[in-house]
Formats: C-alpha cells, sequence, structure tokens
C-alpha cells in the first residue's frame, strides 16, 4: 500500500514543476507582448512585474485580460498561443496547489 506521505511528496513535485512552468511561460509572454501589445505591456508594468516592488493592481489587470480572453482578437499568433498556455498553465497550477493543500490537511489530520 503507498503511504500518505509518499502521495504528498509526489503531488509536491509535480506541483512544484507546474508552477515553474507557469512562471516561465508568463515571463515568455511578457516578453513576447513587449512586442506585439506594447501598451498593455506598459499597463501590466512588464518591466517590474516579477520584481518585489511590482504594482499588484496592474498584474490584476493581466490576470483580467487572460481570463475574459480579450487576447482572442489580436493580429498576432504567437500572442494568442501564448496568452492560451498562460491561460491553461494557470488553470492546472491553480487547482494542482488547492490539491496539495486538501491533500495536506488530509494527511496531517486523519494520518493516512
Amino acid at each position: 500500500m503507498i503511504s500518505g506521505d509518499a502521495i504528498l511528496f509526489a503531488l509536491i513535485l509535480v506541483t512544484t514543476i507546474n508552477v515553474a512552468r507557469y512562471v516561465s511561460t508568463l515571463r515568455t509572454l511578457l516578453s513576447v507582448m513587449r512586442e506585439a501589445h506594447p501598451l498593455l505591456y506598459q499597463q501590466v508594468d512588464g518591466r517590474g512585474f516579477f520584481s518585489t516592488h511590482g504594482n499588484v493592481a496592474k498584474q490584476v489587470r493581466l490576470f483580467h485580460y487572460i481570463r475574459s480572453q480579450e487576447y482572442q482578437h489580436h493580429h498576432d499568433p504567437v500572442f494568442i498561443i501564448k496568452c492560451n498556455k498562460v491561460r491553461q498553465l494557470f488553470v492546472i497550477s491553480s487547482t494542482l496547489v488547492m490539491t496539495t493543500v486538501i491533500m495536506l490537511f488530509t494527511v496531517a489530520f486523519l494520518g493516512i
């Protein structure tokens, strides 16, 4: 029988890899956005997006832009593909993080 610790370790590993993929794709999107959509790049503070003094309101602007799929009407197909990939990886990563937290509490409190 597989222990809860082994399942939790595997889930944390998969979650970490997917979050790293998401952040990497988001960085790539910002570099593509600089050329494809300079106004949005300025609105989301592309240069300072990952800095410690990044403006959260501007980061939320990018979240809403991608969530509402406003990029579907853009002229650059590479930009559209990157936005789709960021959206998919965000959904996968957030689901994995929630699942990992639930599993962590399950293993810790139920002792599985």
